[in-house]
Formats: structure tokens, sequence, C-alpha cells
């Protein structure tokens, strides 16, 4: 059984050990997007925060006067007084101070470097129907499994804990496998777990809402726009959406079409994750409420949801548990680094000895 093992365990690693690698550099990346998308576009990122900050309908105007042709599509702020606000436009996401409307430049639309590294580890950058750098990356969850269990079977053992003094070659790179690997395990299960959650979603999910005795809720159609009637300003929706869920700081919001609703992102305190997890919906001409969800009080399977993705990515807790899950994904890196390590020199090893 434990050659069997041992044979199964190296030769996973030697077919999926490439995608561990960029899963677990990528995933280290991912763990501090949003503090590194601030610290590479830092110009157009960082303000001097002040007492008050300006509608968004003055931020907007802002941007027509520079860019008369524009539509705008959206804005976005930050709970953080010294982060600008970005208004969305054809032209790309436009930077503005809150505080005076100054216009700090331009994002164009695209993918830049962290938006690649995103989706290098969702789905490989393999974009076609059949999805199949998502399938990859799912059955590479399934992989890192495998050789986490059987790795806990064939250290067992030895159960060695720490790397001996002076030593070199293959030795050297056995006990630096056990002991790193032994030390991040529980980091590692649980990093890869919820990632597998979130692969085999169509699975997992109605797997949640079955667990909690809950079902999916629902936006009700928008209703068509009475005729006459101008829509409300982006502002009165913002402040409407505040009063829907008391406690959650309106972040995002688009800005519709004729027959469209408003659409508004938020987020609790507790909630550390960038894109939220409390949503509004709002009729344009009205004002009336049509839908509001906040992640306190949302059905049982969505908080299951919610939670298993804030602890893959570390948002749970916030920069403490962001930093323990990149450091994670660098130790599943550095497993299959030193396990390739120790095949090598067994291999060239035994070439010397024939």
């Amino acid at each position: 059984m434990r050659r069997l093992l041992f044979n199964i365990h190296l030769y996973l690693a030697l077919t999926a050990g490439i995608f561990v690698i960029i899963l677990g550099l990528t995933g280290a990346i991912m763990a501090f997007e949003p503090e590194l998308d601030h610290l590479l576009h830092a110009k157009l990122s960082y303000v001097t925060p002040q007492a008050h900050r300006l509608p968004l309908a003055e931020l907007g105007a802002a941007v027509r006067k520079a860019w008369p042709d524009e539509r705008i599509a959206g804005y976005q702020l930050s709970s953080s007084p010294d982060i600008s606000a970005n208004v969305i436009t054809r032209l790309g996401i436009v930077a503005v101070n809150p505080y005076t409307a100054e216009i700090l430049g331009v994002r164009p639309g695209g993918r830049d470097f962290l938006g690649y590294v995103h989706q290098l580890h969702l789905r490989l950058n393999i974009t076609n129907k059949a999805d199949t750098g998502k399938t990859i990356v799912k059955w590479t969850g399934v992989a890192m499994t495998v050789l986490l269990l059987s790795g806990i079977y064939l250290w067992w053992p030895v159960k060695r804990v720490s790397i001996t003094r002076g030593t070199g070659g293959r030795r050297f790179w056995f006990d630096l496998h056990n002991a790193v690997g032994i030390f991040s395990l529980g980091f590692l299960l649980l990093l890869t777990f919820t990632g597998m959650m979130i692969g085999f979603e169509e699975t997992t999910v109605p797997m949640f809402y079955r667990m909690t005795g809950s079902e999916v809720s629902k936006a009700p159609p928008t209703p068509l726009p009475p005729p006459g009637v101008k829509p409300i300003g982006p502002d009165e929706a913002m402040a409407i959406a505040a009063s829907a869920l008391p406690g959650a700081f309106p972040f995002q919001i688009n800005i519709p079409g004729p027959k469209a609703a408003y659409q508004i992102r938020s987020r609790f305190p507790e909630d550390l994750t960038p894109g939220g997890r409390s949503r509004v919906t709002l009729d344009q001409y009205t004002g009336k409420v049509l839908y509001a969800e906040g992640s306190r009080t949302a059905p049982g399977g969505t908080r299951m949801v919610i939670v298993n993705r804030a602890i893959h990515t570390g948002d749970i807790f916030g920069i403490p548990s962001k930093t323990l899950m990149s450091l994670a994904s660098l130790m599943a890196v550095m497993q299959v680094i030193t396990g390739i390590a120790m095949w090598w020199k067994r291999t060239r090893s035994k070439k010397r000895a024939a």
C-alpha cells in the first residue's frame, strides 16, 4: 500500500505540478489584489481625505465636461477615505478625487497585469465554450487533495519536522519537503477544500441550499417605466439603498438604460470582500426598492457560499487571514518544487549507480 501511494503521489505531482505552481503563485498575488492594484496605480488611487465627499452627480459632471460625448455607465466608491472614486465610461475607468472632482487619470478598458493574474488563476486564461481552463483548475484541486492526503500517509512513519544540519542533496530536499508540508498542512487543506467548493459550484452551491433548507432569492422583474416621469439621480438612489440595508455602505451603482433598474452593491463593515456581498435593486423612476439582500440576512445557502469564498481568498479576517492564505499558496508551490527536486536527485543517483 505504501509503495502504491508513493507512486500515486509522485506521478500525480509530476503531472499536476505545473498547474499547482500556477495556482499557488497567482493565488498568493490575488490575496492582496485590491492593495496591489492601488500600489500599481498609486497616482490614480490615493487622495488626501477632506471633510465631505462631493455628490456623484458632480463627479459625473466633471467627467462629462472633459469628455462631452462619453456616456457614464456607473460609479464606484471606496469605504477608505484616502482612495479615489471611479466613474465608469466606454473610454475606461476614470479616477476622480471624490472631494474636489479633479480627474486623476484614466485606466483604459481591457486586462491589466492583475486582471491577467486573476483570469490565469480562474481558468488559466483559456477562454472557450467548454471552459477548459476552469475544468483543469478544479481537477487540479482534486489532485492537490490526493497529494495532501497521501502525503500525510507517507509522512506518518518518519514524522520528520526539522531539517538536519549539514545535510545536502536529496536528504536536504526530503527534510524541507516534510517540514514545509506538515507545518502548512492545515492551511493547504483549507485552501484546497474551499477552492474545490468554488470549482465544482454547479454541485456544491445547490448542496449548500439543501443543507440549510433555503432557496435562492431572486429579484422580481423590473416594471415598465411610467410615461413622462424622469428617473431619480444616482445620489438619491444610493441614499435609498443605504436605508434599505441599514449599516451597509453602498459603494457601486450602475446607470441603467431606459427600461432597466438601478443595481447597487453594498458592503457591511465585517464584509471585507472587495466586491461586497449585499445588493439592492431600485426602480429608477419611482425609487421603489424592488429587491434587497444583505449578507447578514441572506438565505443560509447564500451565506455558506459567501463564507466559503471569504475563507478561500483570505478576506474573512482581513490582512491577517490574507497573509496566511497567501503564504499557504506559496507553500503549495514550495511542496511541488521540493518534491521535484527529490525526484530529480533520486533519478540522478540511480543513473550514477547504474
